[in-house]
């Protein structure tokens, strides 16, 4: 099994330079997947894919190109579980992954939260993305990184 391929869901993605540079220090591809607004880069490692406007365009696209072992960071609950389902590991721009024991609450709670938000019980307010936050991702990627990568070792 190959390396496994890092895949950033980048539109709005507040950590795309710490997961370069984390698949910077370990030789891992990044593939920055959005629906435009980030800037090309010279670095043979790091593809940049500008998909057409939808709203699940550039979701379709990493479901359609991810394989199992691979690596897909996201905050789009729908978009982590279609890529667990392929047996990607997942993980969330705070540093909290997805896994399969996790989702199902997961997609419970958006689609709860989007109904309060729906009939006026709730604003709809996302926490503010933290300096704690930024250190908790760098963490798990590199924790991920390394099981993904053990994992491709292993089974080679």
């Amino acid at each position: 099994m190959p390396d496994p391929i890092l895949y950033v869901d980048a539109d709005a993605c507040p950590v795309k330079d710490e997961a370069m540079r984390v698949a910077e220090r370990h030789g891992l591809v990044v593939t920055l997947v959005s629906n435009g607004g980030v800037r090309p880069s010279r670095d043979p490692m790091i593809k940049v894919v500008v998909v057409s406007q939808g709203a699940d365009a550039a979701d379709d696209w990493i479901v359609e190109q991810a394989q199992a072992n691979d690596i897909v960071l996201t905050a789009d609950i729908p978009l982590a579980s279609r890529a667990l389902a392929k047996g990607c590991h997942v993980l969330g721009f705070t540093g909290k992954p997805f896994t399969d024991n996790s989702i199902g609450m997961a997609l419970a709670m958006r689609e709860l939260n989007q109904h309060l938000r729906e009939t006026g019980e709730s604003k709809g307010y996302n926490a503010s993305f933290r300096p704690a936050d930024r250190s908790a991702f760098l963490s798990a990627l590199d924790t991920l990184v390394r099981k993904s990568k053990t994992a491709a070792g292993s089974s080679k």
